[in-house]
């Protein structure tokens, strides 16, 4: 599946398309060069899920945990400054990959081997005017 976003006005509409494609696949690896607007994306989708919490990036703390307005929990990761894939074992990254909540994990290539199989790789990029393209595929 594969989505324009034709500026931060239209972002809201393909958080909802793709969470309706998503249905319930829970893992979502979330690929691109920094500052294409996966942050913001995740943004966008906890909106539609109803978080009411202010959404940033994980940078520093590698996980924020939000609650959707269904009580569920939401995950976003952000593992750009973690040096080797252990850090990201040592803080347990098994109980939120396994746990059935949504994940959504930047800088995935970083813990390549620790994403789940059943995850569904996103892939962000910019055009040459500045909108952005989201190319959603499973990564069996």
């Amino acid at each position: 599946m594969k989505w324009t976003i034709n500026g931060l006005d239209d972002i809201n509409r393909v958080a909802k398309e793709f969470l309706d494609f998503a249905g319930d696949k829970k893992i979502f690896a979330l690929y691109g060069p920094m500052g294409v607007g996966k942050t913001t994306f995740v943004k966008a989708v906890a909106l539609c899920e109803g978080v009411e919490d202010d959404v940033s990036s994980p940078t520093f703390a590698i996980v924020n945990e939000y609650q959707t307005a269904k009580g569920e929990a939401m995950y976003h990761f952000d593992f750009y400054r973690v040096k080797d894939v252990t850090e990201a074992m040592d803080f347990g990254y098994e109980e939120y990959f396994f746990g059935g909540d949504r994940c959504f994990i930047e800088w995935p290539e970083k813990v390549e081997e620790l994403i789940p199989e059943e995850a569904v790789a996103c892939y962000f990029s910019e055009l040459p005017d500045g909108r952005r393209v989201l190319e959603v595929e499973e990564r069996r």
